[in-house]
């Protein structure tokens, strides 16, 4: 009985000790690795813009970005003053580890459509942990390198299903869009820690400026 009795204790001991260090791990150092990887991402980003290698897109036939590849870097001052995140091509697993993800069928950054992006609530570097604090009339500003694209926030947060597709339509349903138009769709997972549900919000395009007339007054501090 004593040797069951021990056995078992030591199991369960193992058993907690393994739970812990999985919570670490995904409270932690997945957290750590992202905020790492993406750091490379906007350095990589930023390395190739100070080269001049990056021009405006064409009107008439605009490049495909990439998949799995960053091409823009996302700023939201009511996250923080030094919030800043790499938007990357696709929604894949590996891409979202890296940053924010552009869904691939949507429309591209600046264009008519929506342009409509997916990022971690939580693990991976919490990029959208405060989602929740987003609100009507706050700025999302983005720039490739040759343009600042300044988005206000018209809905949300609101929250669906994982099966509501349409939320990143060219024209999102429940947005309160009636027409086609520019504009801009973020996702993240609710609740904090899982997956049921979806929060989403809407903005649509507010201002353009090249980089060379400096940072737009949204994140002027």
């Amino acid at each position: 009985m004593r040797v069951i009795v021990r056995t078992v204790s030591e199991l369960c001991i193992t058993v907690g000790t393994l739970i812990v260090l999985f919570v670490v791990y995904v409270m932690f150092w997945t957290g750590v690795q992202a905020d790492r990887v993406m750091g490379d991402q906007i350095d990589r980003l930023q390395q190739r813009w100070s080269r001049g290698s990056v021009q405006p897109e064409p009107v008439a036939t605009p490049r495909t970005y990439e998949p799995g590849a960053p091409f823009a870097i996302m700023y939201i001052p009511r996250l923080g003053s030094t919030w800043n995140k790499p938007v990357l091509e696709g929604t894949g697993t590996g891409t979202l580890k890296k940053g924010l993800g552009h869904y691939a069928r949507t429309a591209r950054l600046g264009r008519k459509g929506n342009f409509a992006v997916a990022g971690h609530r939580r693990t991976y570097g919490d990029p959208f942990k405060d989602f929740p604090e987003l609100r009507p009339g706050d700025a999302v500003v983005l720039t490739d390198g040759t343009t600042w694209f300044t988005y206000r926030i018209d809905k949300g947060p609101y929250k669906t299903v994982p099966t509501d597709v349409e939320v990143i339509d060219p024209v999102p349903r429940k947005s309160g869009y009636t027409r086609p138009g520019r504009y801009l769709t973020l996702t993240t997972c609710d609740p904090e820690w899982g997956h049921s549900h979806r929060l989403i919000v809407w903005a649509h395009l507010d201002s353009t400026q090249p980089v060379e007339a400096g940072e737009p007054r949204a994140l002027r501090r």
